[in-house]
């Protein structure tokens, strides 16, 4: 990357006026005051129909100009710049080209962190403890001061899963070593050195698509179709009634129906001599729908965990990293000892896994567990948090989103229903699945990004940039788009 397109770029500045004050908006949102977002664009230019010319593929939405994207803005190979509430599948911290990440990669003392990727597990970099200090240690869980380093959110929670069942069988052996036994049955796939332990999913959850993670994910058909499987317990979970506030009786019956359940599928599965070794959970089940539970549900939970000596590994991959008004989701739980492990990815740029210290991975090993690089991005991420209250922003953004979906779905009863969310990490739901293609397709042409989830959801997923303006505009464009469904 060059010296003068990095300059051009740390040139350009946001423009001062508001598409919500051009001739004709319906003004459906009010503008905020209007902080910078200084490598932000003004606003959207759509030159083509999307996919463009240039981007006529089956399997991909579209080609992207990412040199030009930037803030909340990506551009796509045709030129259309569009602003994005999706974000890569909720995967972009601080927006596109942030000057400070630019900076970090026209570093020489960098280079060699770019350049050379190193095995991790045996020859790791000098300054890679300190690095991992500076970045996933500063914003460690609860409870927790150790992390492995992996590069995807599935591999992260495939490994998780491989550390629970090591210490499951750990405990099992009283600490002592494998016998003969063991090592000479595992090479042939038999017991007693491969147990049949099983993990305990939800259903409606998103772990993954490797083998284990697919045996915990029950979120869409297409996923699953044609791969073998384990026979692992899937528990229900709670499906609750929005707002959450106003339904609190019903919800907490159906939240204590999921848990009953639950308990007794630990019970059931150990009975057929095939125990619950971990429970894992999202705090919001994001590609199965956005689905929500109550803190309450996540500490009994937790503790139904403890009772039955199963890990409780709780899965931040797309939660972590801010979105939803604090770092990690599960801090809005309210709890000291949330989990004893924690699964990350997306918005912290790497992938891993934090975990208390009697779940030690000795036997965790690929070989580049990770990539050192992503580490010194990270670093810079967290710098930008800190130094721009980012997390703050992110709740006022939030609460202005959901106050806009909250109005929406009242002017529009038959479209639109179950607003919901924590933070920017919001959604909502459409009347039905083909009308919310329809609108998705529809509001990208007219220059903002969104996603689906579940059957028949909408999801918000915007950087931590994303400022209250950003929200007012969005709001007037898509109150344009439904208004073309009334």
């Amino acid at each position: 990357m060059s010296s003068p397109l990095i300059g051009r770029r740390l040139a350009l500045s946001l423009q001062k006026n508001l598409w919500l004050s051009a001739p004709g908006c319906r003004q459906v949102s009010k503008a905020a005051a209007k902080a910078e977002v200084e490598f932000d664009y003004d606003g959207p230019s759509m030159k083509t129909t999307v996919p463009g010319p240039r981007s006529q593929v089956n399997e991909m939405n579209f080609f992207c100009n990412y040199e030009e994207s930037r803030g909340n803005y990506l551009v796509d190979v045709d030129g259309n710049r569009m602003l994005d509430v999706y974000t890569q599948i909720s995967s972009i911290p601080i927006g596109y080209n942030h000057p400070a990440l630019l900076k970090l990669v026209t570093n020489p003392n960098n280079m060699s962190a770019f350049v050379n990727r190193p095995a991790l597990g045996i020859l790791p970099p000098e300054n890679f403890p300190d690095k991992l200090t500076e970045s996933l240690l500063s914003v460690a869980p609860s409870g927790m001061s150790r992390v492995q380093t992996m590069a995807c959110g599935s591999c992260s929670n495939e490994n998780a899963y491989k550390a629970m069942f090591i210490t499951y069988r750990n405990k099992e052996r009283g600490y002592s070593a494998p016998s003969v036994e063991d090592n000479t049955s595992c090479m042939i796939n038999q017991a007693p050195g491969c147990p049949d332990l099983s993990i305990l999913s939800f259903m409606g959850a998103f772990h993954g698509r490797t083998l284990g993670c697919l045996a915990t994910t029950h979120s869409k058909a297409i996923h699953k179709l044609d791969v073998p499987s384990f026979d692992w317990p899937i528990a229900p979970f709670p499906t609750l009634q929005y707002p959450l506030e106003e339904f609190v009786r019903e919800n907490a019956q159906e939240e204590a129906r999921c848990l009953e359940e639950t308990e007794d599928l630990i019970v059931k599965w150990r009975q057929k001599g095939k125990p619950v070794a971990g429970i894992v959970i999202e705090p919001i089940q994001a590609e199965g729908g956005d689905n929500h539970a109550s803190a309450d549900f996540f500490i009994k939970l937790r503790k139904i965990a403890t009772k039955h000596g199963c890990a409780f590994h709780v899965d931040e991959v797309q939660t972590g990293g801010g979105s939803t008004g604090k770092f990690w989701a599960h801090e809005h739980w309210g709890m000291d000892d949330p989990a004893d492990i924690v699964s990350f990815s997306k918005k912290l740029l790497t992938g891993g896994f934090y975990h208390k210290d009697e779940l030690q991975p000795y036997r965790i090993f690929n070989t580049w567990m990770g990539d050192p690089s992503k580490n010194l991005f990270l670093c810079e991420v967290l710098n930008v948090i800190r130094k721009e209250n980012l997390l703050d922003e992110v709740a006022r953004s939030g609460k202005a989103l959901l106050n806009g979906l909250y109005a929406l779905q009242v002017q529009y009863p038959g479209l639109l229903s179950r607003a919901r969310g924590q933070g920017t990490f919001c959604a909502i739901d459409v009347c039905d699945d083909a009308t919310r293609d329809k609108i998705l397709v529809r509001t990208r042409d007219k220059g903002i990004l969104l996603g689906g989830c579940g059957q028949q959801s909408i999801r918000f997923r915007p950087s931590l940039v994303f400022k209250e303006y950003h929200v007012h505009f969005f709001l007037n464009v898509f109150n344009d788009v439904l208004a073309e469904f009334k």
